[in-house]
């Protein structure tokens, strides 16, 4: 084969040498296979036929050679020799890599289309529902001004006016209404809507029951008794599971004093905080703010005070004092030595490890150190700096407790988060630096609470039970002279 390509070279040559026209061309082609090309122009022909012809021929038998490299490749035959097929699985393998690639970033995008869909849709209702409640009260009539009953009437005379009374004032009062119509005068008035007329007779009427010896709950006397949970509303979302609602007791424009903030602590970036006009709008779930924080919430510890919302950055001893006015972090300090992400939470878990509270007297921490190893630590805290005033050890674990909260500088702790009859166990009072065991009943009514807060606000606990809304009435026995 080589002779006789040898052969046929040399005599195109010596054809070329002797018209002196003839020429050769060695080269590499793209797949790197070396090629050799020659002209030789014809003696009898001016120009050639287009029919065809070698080169065609040879153009069609590379494309043919290309094809059938390109299909190996492709199907990863096993027959190409040496360097080709080294390259060919290295590209078989680049292209699988690109692909996979591909795919991961389709269904990421996929992914955030999903949620991206979810939010705006719930977005919608919750805008739809507001448009709804807002042509409602739009449409709604206003109540008529009755004038002013005139203070002169006696109770009795009062009484003994009311239509259809067929019994003298008496006996009138001293007939026992009925178990229902009895609930029905304890609700709450600002829940009713009526003239004023017939609310101040219903006040005339109804029994309050005379202040027992111990009791002072203007004061700041020792905890007594903790009511049954009332619920006002249930979370839409798993991000409700556990969260916080709270209520500023010193409320700073443009917020005023009835509104109320919610945040949902479930999910990987816990920022968003709603805040409401007032109770009713946030048992009907209309937010009338949505703030967006600057650095992610951890936990359920947070508080609201003085126009400012004050909370633990997530992963970290940071405290953040953000400000409702401006939307913006106003101060941020370590808490020393706290222990954060896991290291001392209460005993549901949670990342509850540093827990801010108001009460009469200021804004506290509750928290635990290395030092104290895992006791917990009361600090009471500058509202402005964040710097710690002053501190407390008490002897009592944090991770042996499940929730706690500071009633006029006394640390209450509950037992459990999830028994439904459960008891506040243990007081720690900061003015004489003593603690004591306790047993005041509490109920944890959807038996997973994961957060119990002290609202100055409204004297009252705050509660996240199991997705639900919920707060308890406090009595307070009378504060002790000194």
């Amino acid at each position: 084969m080589f002779a006789l390509l040898s052969f046929c070279l040399c005599g195109l040559l010596m054809r070329g040498e002797a018209q002196d026209r003839a020429t050769l061309w060695r080269g590499n082609d793209r797949g790197g296979r070396c090629h050799y090309t020659f002209t030789v122009p014809s003696p009898v022909e001016s120009s050639c036929p287009q029919i065809g012809g070698p080169e065609v021929e040879g153009l069609k038998a590379r494309l043919n050679l290309l094809e059938v490299l390109v299909s190996q490749l492709s199907a990863g035959d096993s027959r190409l020799p040496g360097v080709q097929q080294g390259s060919g699985a290295r590209v078989q393998s680049e292209l699988q890599e690109a692909l996979n690639r591909a795919v991961g970033e389709r269904n990421l995008l996929q992914s955030e289309k999903e949620r991206l869909e979810r939010e705006l849709n719930g977005l919608q209702l919750r805008m739809e529902e507001m448009r709804r409640e807002t042509e409602r009260l739009r449409n709604k009539p206003c109540p008529q001004q009755t004038p002013m009953v005139p203070p002169s009437p006696t109770l009795q005379d009062r009484v003994s006016k009311r239509p259809g009374s067929g019994l003298n004032p008496m006996s009138r009062l001293m007939t026992r209404p009925s178990r229902q119509e009895d609930s029905s005068n304890l609700r709450d008035s600002a829940w009713q809507y009526g003239a004023p007329g017939f609310q101040e007779l219903k006040a005339a009427v109804t029994e309050v029951p005379a202040p027992g010896g111990n009791e002072d709950n203007t004061g700041c006397g020792e905890l007594l008794s903790v009511s049954e949970p009332v619920t006002h509303r249930k979370a839409d979302n798993i991000e409700g599971k556990y969260g916080i609602w709270m209520q500023d007791p010193e409320a700073v424009s443009p917020y005023g004093p009835n509104m109320l903030w919610r945040i949902d602590a479930i999910g990987a970036e816990v920022k968003q905080m709603f805040g409401y006009e007032d109770l009713e709008q946030l048992s009907k779930g209309f937010p009338s703010k949505v703030l967006l924080l600057p650095e992610l919430l951890e936990s359920t510890g947070a508080t609201v005070y003085r126009g400012s919302l004050y909370y633990q950055r997530r992963n970290s001893r940071t405290l953040i004092r953000y400000d409702l006015a401006s939307e913006s972090v106003a101060a941020r300090r370590e808490l020393p030595h706290a222990g954060f992400h896991g290291q001392f939470p209460y005993s549901w878990g949670g990342y509850t490890d540093i827990d801010l509270s108001v009460d009469e007297n200021g804004l506290w921490a509750v928290y635990s150190t290395n030092k104290a190893k895992g006791a917990i630590v009361i600090s009471q805290l500058d509202p402005e700096s964040l710097g710690v005033k002053k501190s407390w050890e008490t002897n009592i674990r944090k991770n042996s407790v499940a929730n706690s909260f500071i009633i006029c500088g006394k640390l209450y702790t509950v037992a459990s988060y999830a028994s439904r009859e459960t008891t506040i166990n243990y007081m720690y009072d900061t003015e004489t630096s003593q603690g004591k065991n306790l047993a005041i009943p509490f109920k944890n009514k959807y038996g997973y609470n994961s957060m119990i807060d002290y609202s100055l606000a409204q004297r009252k606990l705050f509660g996240w039970d199991n997705f639900h809304i919920v707060s308890y009435d406090v009595r307070l026995g009378r504060q002790q002279a000194n």
